[in-house]
């Protein structure tokens, strides 16, 4: 297993790639002092921000589990920089690119997990004849709505380099490739149209795809053992499936050995000539996982039942918030029920007032003076626009938490 094999295509400054790579929409500030490298500068405005922390109490599978081991989002992310940082360092690719690129990969998810990004979906199909999928919006979240504060206290957008927001819309792990090469093309990544529809720019990029499906596949079992959900027949299943293709008994199966198994094999297996690849054994035994997975843990009954209650919060406060609309005059109608929905009429006015341009008007100005001039975000949302303010509301909820979303119910549905 040779290291470093793909050293010469790593992204760094003798790469034909480098400079576009490292470019960002604007200029960011700068200290004479810092140590960082770019990459490294990404990773850090990613920590920071808001949609990173809110990741702790978003779905990963198991709705809103009181159990404080099973796994929820934030972890995943975790577990796909660490797996993404092994594998690249061993390959001689940039593990600082890997890193940024893994901890922003899932920030634009939504909440209640697939489940959540599937109703919005729905939502923004009906009402503007758009579409939604988590790895478009964490490229929105990371461009348009996650904001740090800069060295005079104004809140900026992050501003990251072209080849992490690149990794970020491309990582969708749920297809089934044999192997993965990086494009060619610098492309506007707003033009994406749908998941998987290009590969990543960079093999960095290339990692974190494929490491993103081999830290799921393992510790969603791993959960569903813990939380016994799995028949006695199921579990013969997975021990038929863990004998016939790696040779495994059930009692060694945990995520430390599945992660171990598919690190390894993918090291040995790839080359810039190959491309990042799984040898024929370790391919047909994640597509068999996969499979299992889906029909025995992700269609579970015990999750069909919390599918509906997760419906049901979403699309109440996405109704709620849709009834609210009086273009100039919105702000206006949800002061007035503020009584009846404090949350939730305060955090989208908020909402509305950080990235709409209703901002820019002298009401606004002069109610919350302090708070528009620490603004210095792009504008998203005209609100004369209807269709910006559905886009509004989807964005909005699609940052919440489980926990927040179901507090916010709780306010509709409580007299």
């Amino acid at each position: 297993m040779p290291q470093n094999a793909f050293r010469e295509v790593s992204i760094n400054e003798s790469n034909p790639k480098w400079n576009k790579c490292i470019r960002r929409s604007e200029e960011i500030y700068r200290r004479a002092d810092d140590i960082r490298s770019e990459f490294t500068r990404d990773y850090n405005r990613i920590l920071h921000c808001n949609a990173y922390r809110r990741l702790k109490h978003k779905t990963q599978v198991f709705f809103a589990t009181s159990n404080d081991h099973i796994c929820t989002r934030v972890e995943h992310v975790n577990h796909v920089s660490s797996v993404s940082y092994t594998i690249s360092k061993h390959l001689g690719l940039n593990t600082e690119l890997t890193s940024a690129i893994a901890l922003g990969h899932d920030l634009g998810h939504a909440p209640f997990g697939h489940t959540g990004e599937t109703f919005l979906k729905s939502i923004m199909s009906k009402e503007i004849n758009d579409t939604f999928w988590h790895e478009r919006n964490s490229l929105r979240f990371v461009d348009l709505y996650e904001t740090l504060p800069d060295t005079e206290g104004i809140e900026r957008n992050l501003n990251l380099t072209y080849a992490v927001r690149d990794g970020i819309i491309s990582h969708c792990g749920e297809v089934d490739d044999s192997e993965l090469y990086p494009r060619e093309e610098d492309i506007d990544l707003c033009s994406i149209e749908k998941a998987s529809q290009y590969s990543p720019f960079t093999w960095e990029g290339c990692i974190v795809k494929i490491s993103d499906k081999i830290s799921y596949l393992g510790r969603d079992i791993e959960d569903a053992i813990s939380l016994k959900i799995l028949s006695f027949s199921q579990l013969k299943e997975l021990s038929n499936i863990l004998k016939n293709t790696l040779d495994l008994d059930l009692r060694e199966l945990n995520n430390t050995v599945l992660l171990h198994e598919f690190m390894i094999d993918l090291c040995k297996e790839s080359s810039p000539d190959k491309g990042i690849k799984l040898s024929a054994k370790h391919y047909d035994f994640m597509k068999a996982i996969k499979d299992f997975n889906y029909e025995n843990i992700y269609k579970h009954k015990r999750l069909t039942a919390y599918k509906k209650y997760a419906e049901i919060v979403i699309t109440s406060t996405y109704e709620t918030l849709k009834d609210f609309y009086d273009g100039e005059g919105t702000l206006s109608k949800l002061d007035r029920c503020k009584e009846l929905y404090p949350t939730l009429t305060s955090s989208f006015s908020d909402w509305l007032i950080k990235y709409s341009d209703l901002r820019n008007t002298p009401k606004v100005k002069e109610g919350y003076q302090s708070k528009v001039n620490s603004l210095g975000n792009k504008i998203v949302y005209q609100i004369a626009d209807y269709n910006d303010y559905i886009r509004a509301i989807v964005d909005y909820i699609s940052g919440m938490t489980d926990s927040f979303a179901i507090k916010v119910f709780h306010e509709l549905t409580t007299f």
